[in-house]
């Protein structure tokens, strides 16, 4: 059977996974080699030095691209190390359009590193297409969205704005983290491009830091040459602990969503919350455009803390199995303040005129049972009223 044919989790589990045929293990080996015996020099089996290339990091490639329905997937060392990759393949005076709301990691890229060699980044605090075709102009290159954002959990219309970029002749590029290949496949909505931090629900672990980008063979092509030049690769253990988080990622999904949903609905009745950001709630703006283009509402919830700053620290401190750190989407659920800690590299000025004030936490939801979540948030929040 065709590996396209087959369901989600069988391909999370068996592309590009055959039972290595030096010894028949079952689970692909952890290749720790830096360089690779040749017969004569040009004549190897595939694999002259670990940089370019590595057994255990071609499996994980293998199916990610098989995962994110692309035609070929690379791994880097780190989120950033992805996102760098794909900016890198813009020149001096190409423009970057991208919705506000967005990872600060991104937006620190965006402006202190590509800025000041050339790259033109502009923003719209308005997601929508209309938001994204005012700032498009000819000399954009690429859209660059995330959706769900981080941390306002907005909603982008994946196939829309796909439609809008090509018209502009620019390439199209999806974060895809928040959501996983799992509860959306933007390659499948028009997307050219799509980006990962494998730190976050790919490894699902909090025990590894990894990213990838997956796309169409002649785009991937410049950017696995620069994979190789620059270096930033992952090694054969971190490639190998995202390939393991990756065979349960559909059944950690699961429970990820099903537990954000029951916790989004109570905490938007909580007395001690101001608002709740969450997809899956009717009243959420990008409600029924997250149904149409996401198989669930996925595992992140941001939330406004009545207290404004003062009531989200001394909340983000009180809580016992929401653990206070940065990252998202591990089986442990986390708990963070983004304007001190995610994107405390957002000047607090465009970070207010933004939406993230103060008062904004952002929860991820792990798998634990939801009742004990519930309680826990409970408890914080009463310790707060």
């Amino acid at each position: 059977m065709n590996p396209i044919d087959q369901g989600f989790s069988t391909r999370a589990i068996h592309v590009g996974q055959d039972a290595d045929p030096t010894t028949g293990a079952t689970v692909v080996p952890i290749y720790a080699t830096s360089t690779y015996t040749q017969a004569a020099p040009g004549q190897h089996k595939g694999y002259e030095y670990s940089r370019t290339g590595n057994p255990t990091r071609a499996a994980l490639e293998t199916c990610l691209a098989a995962l994110e329905c692309g035609e070929r997937g690379l791994a880097f060392a780190s989120g950033l190390a992805a996102t760098n990759a794909v900016l890198a393949q813009l020149k001096p005076g190409d423009e970057v359009a991208a919705a506000a709301d967005l990872y600060g990691g991104t937006f620190r890229i965006l402006e202190r590193v590509f800025k000041p060699w050339g790259l033109v980044a502009r923003y719209t605090d308005d997601p929508s297409p209309d938001g994204f075709r005012k700032i498009v102009t000819p000399k954009t290159k690429m859209v660059w969205i995330e959706t769900p954002t981080n941390p306002l959990l907005q909603i982008v219309d994946i196939a829309t704005i796909a439609e809008l970029a090509h018209k502009a002749g620019a390439v199209l590029a999806v974060d895809n983290t928040f959501a996983s290949p799992y509860l959306q496949q933007p390659i499948k909505l028009g997307a050219d491009l799509v980006v990962h931090s494998t730190t976050k629900y790919l490894g699902g672990h909090s025990d590894v830091v990894g990213g990838a980008v997956i796309g169409r063979k002649d785009l991937m092509t410049p950017i696995a040459f620069y994979q190789n030049a620059a270096g930033g690769v992952p090694g054969p253990f971190d490639s190998w602990l995202v390939l393991r988080g990756i065979k349960t990622l559909a059944v950690r999904m699961d429970r990820h969503c099903a537990n954000a949903s029951k916790l989004a609905d109570w905490l938007a009745k909580h007395p001690g919350i101001s608002r709740v950001y969450f997809p899956g709630l009717p009243s959420h703006p990008g409600h029924d455009l997250a149904k149409k283009q996401m198989r669930d509402f996925g595992g992140m919830i941001s939330v406004s803390i009545k207290g404004g700053k003062e009531g989200a620290l001394k909340f983000m401190t009180r809580t016992k199995l929401f653990s206070l750190a940065e990252s998202l989407g591990g089986v442990e659920s986390l708990v963070c303040h983004p304007s001190t800690m995610t994107h405390a590299s957002i000047p607090a000025d465009l970070r207010l005129a933004r939406g993230i004030d103060d008062g904004l936490v952002r929860l991820s939801v792990g798998i634990e049972d939801v009742d004990d979540l519930q309680a826990d948030l409970d408890s914080a929040l009463h310790q707060i009223m």
